[in-house]
């Protein structure tokens, strides 16, 4: 489902997108396919590969091939003992290019193998038009995402508990290491938890961001943005007026021909504010297309005045 907004009067991204994060439904989009570079938005999936698989309170050496590394630096030194966690805070507050390599070399043995791991979880996630050939958004022509689906690898890194603490940290006090967080959208829009600034001359201003509301989480991403932190305020006080999470629960029960019905599990819907939802059950007679031994009774209709929106099996219980 992709919900369509009208363009916003200050568009200035070269591609921008929004969506809920519980659902993926896209909120509004412009461009959002064009393959362009993502500067330090790259770290994002350098983070999720280490939260995933590492133990952040690992202590490590750093290797020579992390020190010195170009663009942004949390100044690390050859054979300075660290720790992973410090490392992964390092990296996403202060964007720190010598943390990814040091994080890359820790996890795969080589930045290059990490990259493979990258490419590699990046599909798995379900993008379709992105390229990693580095850990930290440095600056190669094969080195590109598109605005959905870097907001595809956001959303699936902000439903990571660990993931969301972390970008969410104003500031961070570590065993080896103390780092504030120099995303200023954490203060400047109302409900904003995350996740990432980034910017080259050749990307332009980058930024992922994640914001909740009345229960509803939203992530925007605009890329080649230069008034990016505006841009994107914009677009979550235009989202967040417009749309609503409805949660349709499994404990909800429903009656189809006399018998008790429910739905597997709960789902998230997003729908459009003031509109009036109507629920209705359709118990099922001819049974070619659902597996009523499987437990199936009835199809239930969520519709509003503009028509059917989703549909949802009901069980008997």
């Amino acid at each position: 489902m992709s919900i369509q907004l009208p363009l916003f009067a200050s568009a200035s991204a070269a591609a921008e997108i929004a969506m809920e994060l519980t659902t993926g439904t896209t909120l509004f989009e412009r461009n959002a396919d064009s393959k362009l570079p993502m500067a330090s938005t790259t770290k994002i999936m350098t983070a999720i590969i280490i939260i995933e698989d590492c133990n952040l309170d690992e202590e490590l050496t750093v290797d020579t091939k992390a020190v010195g590394v170009e663009g942004s630096s949390i100044y690390l030194k050859e054979n300075e003992q660290i720790d992973v966690r410090d490392l992964l805070y390092g990296l996403m507050l202060r964007s720190g290019n010598d943390s990814a390599a040091a994080l890359a070399i820790y996890h795969s043995g080589s930045i290059e193998k990490f990259v493979e791991e990258m490419n590699s979880r990046a599909k798995s996630i379900g993008t379709e038009n992105t390229s990693f050939t580095n850990p930290s958004g440095l600056p190669d022509e094969s080195h590109y995402t598109t605005a959905r689906d870097l907001c595809k690898i956001a959303c699936y890194a902000m439903r990571n508990e660990t993931f969301k603490k972390v970008v969410g940290t104003k500031s961070y006090s570590g065993k080896f290491r103390s780092f504030a967080n120099k995303n200023k959208m954490l203060s400047l829009c109302e409900g904003a938890n995350g996740i990432k600034t980034g910017y080259t001359l050749k990307a332009g201003r980058c930024l992922v961001s994640s914001c909740e509301r009345e229960g509803m989480d939203v992530v925007s991403v605009v890329l080649n943005c230069p008034e990016m932190y505006e841009r994107s305020c914009e677009i979550f006080d235009e989202c967040f007026s417009q749309y609503a999470l409805v949660k349709l629960d499994e404990n909800n029960v429903f009656m189809s021909d006399r018998v008790l019905c429910k739905v597997e599990k709960s789902r998230n819907y997003v729908v459009k504010k003031g509109n009036l939802l109507d629920f209705k059950v359709k118990p099922i007679v001819n049974d070619k297309k659902h597996n009523k031994s499987g437990g199936v009774v009835a199809i239930l209709e969520i519709s509003d005045q503009n028509g059917l929106l989703f549909e949802e099996k009901l069980y008997s219980i």
